[in-house]
């Protein structure tokens, strides 16, 4: 048999191309390299600003304020060096929630006390859960600090360094221990010596003053959410004023007790309350009466 051995002439020119090919292959890649290297600061800029875009607008969770957040609010006549809870006891709770068209939106905030801020992520979590619809949500520094102008933006909102509507009085918006959902959907009602009844937003007037038929938005739906996180009190309830946007934890005497806890002890506290209702409405059943003895029962829990 024919002892076959290689051509090394043959091996050589075959090579040739192969390497010939690398060596282009390598130059290109090195050529490609350089030129993303040294792209142009507007390109960089253009992606990174598509990216920005690209981005949720807000992460939920709660985050303490900052220095510059206090700066703002009191620039934006939000709060003051007066105001019964100090800055730094507040907190900004971000969420999403369902518009009234049922598109999803993601820019909700709510300033609240740094206590009862886990319990109104909780909340905000459960109404988008329910899918009940929000307006908009987003803190006074938008209006500066104009709640009239909140109310008639159809603005859901907590904190507000003033005093209650239509007296001198801090409201518990000052303590960030109230919140105002849907004002258009749920007005404030007061009725005057001469028997003259003003209804804030003055858009209300016309449509949700009437509460036999429920429609989107309006709070009745929502009151067992609000208690249920620690907001026993409805303005819905009241007799003068009627106040249907409106919920807020209890008693002041308890909540200025809250404001002079150091945040630890005061979110025991607050917690230690969710649980009294909580435990009370589990051992009973849902009646409305018995939910009242709930409600009574935890705000004597904390005389």
């Amino acid at each position: 048999m024919k002892n076959l051995r290689p051509n090394s002439t043959l091996l050589h020119n075959a090579a040739c191309p192969v390497l010939m090919f690398a060596l282009m292959f390598a130059l290109m890649f090195a050529l490609m390299f350089t030129a993303l290297a040294v792209l142009p600061a507007p390109a960089c800029a253009a992606a990174k600003e598509t990216a920005a875009q690209a981005a949720p607008e807000t992460t939920p969770g709660i985050a303490p304020l900052t220095e510059s957040d206090c700066s703002a609010m009191q620039a934006a006549n939000v709060i003051s060096a007066r105001n019964p809870l100090p800055c730094r006891r507040l907190a900004r709770v971000r969420f999403s929630y369902l518009d009234f068209e049922g598109h999803r939106q993601q820019d909700g905030e709510m300033i609240v006390m740094d206590a009862v801020a886990p319990h109104v992520q909780r909340l905000f979590m459960q109404l988008l859960a329910a899918k009940f619809p929000l307006h908009s949500a987003h803190a006074l520094t938008h209006y500066a600090g104009d709640d009239a102008a909140s109310m008639a933006d159809n603005n859901s909102s907590a904190f507000n360094g003033r005093p209650v509507t239509g007296g001198s009085s801090w409201s518990l918006h000052a303590y960030g221990v109230a919140i105002d959902i849907n004002p258009l959907q749920n007005p404030y009602l007061s009725r005057a010596a001469d028997g003259h009844v003003m209804v804030l937003p003055a858009a209300s007037a016309a449509q949700f003053t009437d509460r036999s038929t429920l429609r989107p938005g309006m709070t009745e739906t929502i009151r067992g959410l609000f208690a249920d996180n620690g907001f026993l009190v409805w303005g819905g309830d009241w007799r003068q004023p009627i106040d249907y946007q409106h919920f807020e934890i209890g008693e002041r005497t308890f909540i200025e007790k809250l404001a002079r806890a150091n945040p630890r002890r005061a979110a025991q506290m607050f917690d230690r309350y969710v649980r009294t209702y909580q435990d009370c409405v589990a051992l009973r059943t849902k009646d409305a009466a018995r939910q009242t003895q709930c409600l009574e029962k935890t705000m004597r829990s904390v005389d």
